[in-house]
């Protein structure tokens, strides 16, 4: 019997069953927030030069066809067709990274509530930190 509980439990071991407990609910979303992945300082925010980098980075992803614009198409669901339409500034159907990021700064500042210029947890849990938190990803 004991042969047969250390087999199965070494079995279980390999194919990692029993490395770690899965995480669900609330706890798997924080796991999983943009603050985990994106803050490159450590302090448990995100600053406004994180966001920046990291919405850059995405944009640069985005633009499958390389022509320095994200269509709507490229776009996706990321932004709705308001959001998009206001982001575009010269209203040319497309948005260049400084249109995109200038909507990245606009959500991050309305997610500031408390305008220390950093987000927390609360405030990407709003509605605006949500937003942005669609273009970072």
């Amino acid at each position: 019997m004991k042969t047969r509980t250390l087999l199965i439990s070494s079995l279980l071991a390999g194919l990692g069953l029993l490395a770690a407990p899965v995480v669900t609910g609330p706890k798997a979303l924080a796991a999983s927030s943009p603050i985990e992945t994106l803050d490159r300082d450590s302090d448990r925010t995100l600053d406004l030069e994180e966001v920046k980098n990291a919405a850059s980075a995405e944009y640069d992803q985005l633009d499958k066809d390389h022509d320095g614009t994200l269509d709507r198409k490229e776009a996706g669901s990321r932004i709705d067709r308001k959001e998009f339409s206001a982001a575009d500034a010269d209203h040319d159907g497309a948005l260049s990274k400084d249109e995109y990021l200038a909507l990245v700064e606009k959500l991050f500042k309305k997610a500031d509530t408390n305008n220390d210029g950093t987000l927390d947890t609360k405030e990407m849990r709003s509605k605006a930190g949500r937003a942005l938190e669609r273009l970072l990803r």
